[in-house]
C-alpha cells in the first residue's frame, strides 16, 4: 500500500520526531511510505484568519505537491479536516474543484488510516504509564474520529488509559483564537489540565500536536506534573 506523508508545518518545525514515529508505525504496517520535500502548508492558518486569497495560493501548491491516486496520511486531524472539508469551498467555481474533492477523499488522519484502511490495531508498542486522552475538536467534529485512537491505545502494553471529564471539550488553542483571546484560551487549557490531573494520569495523549503544544505550554508555565504525547509517539514506543 503506497502512502504519501503529509507533514503539517508545526510538526515539521517543532515536533519532527512525531513524523518519524508515524513513518515507523506505517512501515511496520506494511506501507510503502513516500515524502515529497517540496510540501509546505495546506493553507488552513490563512483561511481561518480570513485571508482566503492567500489561502488559495497555498492550497493550490498543496494540490500540485500531492497526488490523489495515493493515500495521503497526516499526524493531524486539524489539517486533514481542513483539506477534506474546506478545499471544496476554497476551490469552488474553479477548474480545480474536482481535483480538490478527489484529493480530500484520499487524505486520512493517522489513527483512522490505521484502523479503517490498514485495519491493524496492535503494533507491539509498550509504555508503562497511566494516561488520559484528549479528543481534539477537529478529530471529533471534522473527521468523526472518536474510537480509532482508543482502540490503538488499548493495545499498548503497560498503558493504563483513564477517561477524564469533559474529554470532548476544546483545549482552548483554536489557532489564532489563542492569540486573540488569550485569557479565555489559557482558562480552557487550565480546565483541561485539572480534569487530566483528577484522573491520576501522568500524561495527556492526543491525535493533534497543536492541542498538545497549547496544553503543554500551560503545563510548563505552571510547573504541573504532567507531560503530553502524540499518539504516533506512543505507538512507536518500546520497539
Amino acid at each position: 500500500m503506497r502512502v504519501q506523508l503529509f507533514i503539517p508545518c508545526f510538526i515539521d518545525q517543532l515536533y519532527p520526531q512525531t513524523a518519524f514515529s508515524m513513518v515507523k508505525v506505517l512501515e511496520k504496517a506494511g506501507c510503502e511510505v513516500h515524502y515529497n520535500p517540496n510540501q509546505t502548508c495546506c493553507g488552513q492558518p490563512a483561511f481561518n484568519a480570513g485571508f482566503v486569497n492567500e489561502c488559495s495560493a497555498v492550497a493550490q501548491k498543496f494540490l500540485n505537491d500531492f497526488s490523489a491516486t495515493d493515500y495521503i496520511v497526516a499526524p493531524s486531524a486539524s489539517c486533514v479536516g481542513f483539506v477534506r472539508n474546506y478545499f471544496p469551498q476554497v476551490f469552488a467555481g474553479t477548474s480545480h474543484l474536482n481535483e480538490a474533492t478527489r484529493l480530500g477523499q484520499k487524505v486520512y488522519e493517522f489513527t483512522e488510516f490505521l484502523t479503517k484502511i490498514v485495519k491493524q490495531e496492535d503494533f507491539g508498542a509498550t509504555l508503562q504509564m497511566k494516561a488520559t486522552y484528549h479528543d481534539s475538536c477537529a478529530a471529533l467534529r471534522e473527521c468523526n474520529i472518536k474510537e480509532a485512537p482508543r482502540k490503538l491505545l488499548r493495545n499498548v502494553k503497560g498503558l493504563q488509559l483513564i477517561e477524564m471529564n469533559d474529554n470532548e471539550t476544546c483545549c482552548g488553542f483554536g489557532g489564532t483564537f489563542a492569540v486573540k483571546f488569550e485569557p479565555i484560551s489559557i482558562a480552557m487549557a487550565q480546565q483541561k489540565i485539572s480534569n487530566a490531573l483528577a484522573t491520576g494520569a501522568a500524561c495527556i495523549i492526543s491525535t493533534d500536536s497543536s492541542c498538545l503544544m497549547h496544553i503543554d505550554g500551560v503545563i510548563k508555565k505552571n510547573k504541573v506534573p504532567l507531560q503530553t504525547m502524540h499518539i504516533a509517539d506512543v505507538l512507536a514506543s518500546g520497539w
